[in-house]
């Protein structure tokens, strides 16, 4: 029989993301953060590729990334009253961790694999961020998808896109519950009877 983690358990079951824009109070150090970073490279990574590269923000990064978004939203025409939802998570921001996605060439491994691994990273950061009693919020906003600010910002070269902003930090006031996806709406147990069809 299997040995259960509860408390694993009752972290997964009460998991929710908390908004970055209300973080207040202490941010980890780099111990910490060193210690996250660590517990989130144990990650699925078929191949051994690490199809990924980390990027460790703090407050005087973002208010440098700020002022880029700003800068770039200006350059491609972003209507001055949006300048501020471009620099966005960068002008509240902390402490993050930029998680590169940086996939090879090696055709044993689809590139879709790759992508995910970068996002299961993304994801065990939320994680190891909270066995340390941090909070995260996993974030984008179109400055992550758009290549000539990612090459300026965090030197993404071709092929190479920002998975995700992991922001780290303590949780301010809670936002409202959102509703979870119902199992009975998107689990399909089995593959049915295909021989009836003749599929």
């Amino acid at each position: 029989m299997p040995d259960p983690i509860p408390q694993l358990e009752s972290h997964l079951a009460a998991r929710r993301s908390s908004p970055a824009k209300l973080f207040a109070g202490p941010v980890p150090g780099r111990s910490a953060l060193e210690r996250i970073i660590a517990l989130a490279l144990r990650v699925p990574d078929h191949g051994l590729l690490e199809p990924w590269r980390l990027i460790v923000l703090t407050r005087p990064d973002m208010q440098q990334l700020a002022a880029m978004a700003a800068e770039h939203a200006a350059a491609i025409g972003v209507p001055a009253d949006q300048i501020a939802k471009a620099r966005g998570q960068f002008d509240l921001g902390q402490v993050a961790v930029v998680v590169i996605s940086s996939p090879g060439s090696q055709v044993k491994v689809p590139l879709a694999e790759q992508v995910l691994s970068a996002g299961a990273l993304c994801m065990n950061l939320l994680h190891g961020a909270a066995a340390l009693g941090w909070d995260a919020n996993w974030l984008t906003g179109w400055p992550a998808h758009d290549p000539v600010f990612t090459a300026r910002a965090f030197g993404c070269l071709p092929g190479e896109t920002v998975a995700g902003i992991i922001h780290i930090g303590t949780a301010g006031p809670q936002a409202p519950a959102r509703p979870r996806p119902d199992p009975a709406r998107k689990v399909q147990w089995g593959l049915g009877d295909k021989t009836a069809s003749g599929a």
